[in-house]
């Protein structure tokens, strides 16, 4: 049976009684921090962080031609931190291991390099040139597992990592350095985002799902997709609800509970509609 859950920046809403889990933003994109809730598993933003990355330049990713990555530039929703860099890393695993003293599962969002490309500051080519590795992204694979590896070492209960909707052969790997065989031996769930304003159309949502069930066929991890309610329509929503459980073991929705509670309690209702208990009248 499919379970639900809602993804939030509202302490109160983690505990609404038509999700089964609530997941609560400790650490978001925009650098906001708030204290980990005991009764949520609490989500960290590791390499997505404006506010860092504008207090400090030499955080921000570049590529060869020194382009940083900040949300300034095209493709960039919010500005990242480059992987490496070990203040920044020592800084988020505390925050992970804070968490994971309030509640046993923890999170991880927003984990991995930005892009193909990316990184190339004075620091990863040190590091490359250092390593084992012939190929950069073998490297930058590394760097990341290593990252997970570690940040899992303090989280006792269950790891949830997301996953970049991208399921197309080797994208991950080569586009943010997510090598899902290695990652796999330290995390219980991915969840993948599927956001769109409207889901008026869903084809594209049941190709992605299918391909992320197929590419994750074989390993020893559970997969979930998460749902954009934001103005989106009920009807609409609760579509995009039955294409994404036909894939995923949860399916959660992120940032308006009032909507996704809505669409839950509609399509419970619709599936009732119906049902009678007991004998027919005469018998």
């Amino acid at each position: 049976m499919t379970r639900y859950g809602v993804v939030t920046r509202n302490a109160e809403e983690v505990a609404w009684p038509e999700f089964d889990r609530g997941f609560y933003e400790v650490k978001d994109v925009t650098g906001r921090s708030a204290e980990p809730l005991e009764n949520a598993v609490n989500m960290v933003s590791c390499f997505g962080d404006n506010a860092a990355a504008e207090s400090n330049p030499d955080l921000v990713p570049v590529n060869d031609a020194g382009e940083p990555a900040t949300r300034d530039r095209t493709y960039f929703d919010w500005a990242y931190v480059c992987p490496t860099h070990g203040d920044y890393r020592r800084g988020l695993l505390e925050i992970v291991e804070d968490c994971a003293d309030v509640n046993g599962d923890v999170r991880l969002d927003d984990v991995g390099f930005p892009r193909q490309g990316y990184c190339r500051c004075d620091r990863c080519r040190e590091q490359f040139a250092a390593s084992d590795h012939d190929e950069w992204a073998d490297w930058r694979a590394e760097v990341i597992t290593d990252f997970v590896a570690e940040a899992t070492d303090r989280i006792p209960g269950r790891t949830y990592l997301t996953l970049y909707p991208d399921p197309y052969p080797g994208h991950l790997h080569e586009r943010a350095g997510l090598d899902l065989d290695a990652l796999a031996d330290h995390v219980d769930e991915f969840v993948v985002p599927l956001y769109d304003t409207h889901y008026g159309t869903t084809y594209w949502l049941e190709t992605i799902a299918k391909g992320f069930e197929s590419r994750l066929d074989g390993l020893d991890v559970a997969f979930s997709v998460e749902l954009y309610a934001v103005n989106v329509e009920i009807d609409d929503l609760i579509h995009a609800t039955e294409v994404a459980e036909a894939y995923a073991n949860e399916v959660f929705f992120g940032y308006d509970a009032s909507q996704a509670a809505a669409a839950l309690r509609r399509r419970r209702a619709d599936s009732r509609e119906g049902v009678t208990f007991g004998g027919s009248e005469g018998e």
